[in-house]
């Protein structure tokens, strides 16, 4: 079933916690090797589809995509 708020359900709740949570502390968001942290711990619960949601929340911890020329 949909959210009806947003914010307010499940998927927030997953994504805090591997943005700002415990899930967080695993990765490392800012430091080299994240994305690869994330894809890994993702990939057993969402295999197949892992990189693109760590690429996206790479995008909102850091300010770039994982393959952006910036990204050291």
């Amino acid at each position: 079933m949909a959210d009806l708020r947003p914010g307010d359900g499940n998927a927030e709740t997953l994504r805090n916690y591997w943005e700002h949570g415990k899930g967080a502390l695993k990765i490392r968001w800012g430091t080299p090797g994240d994305f690869t942290r994330c894809v890994k711990e993702l990939n057993k619960y969402m295999p197949g589809r892992a990189e693109g949601y760590c690429s996206n929340m790479h995008k909102r911890m850091t300010g770039m995509y994982p393959g952006d020329k910036r990204n050291k």
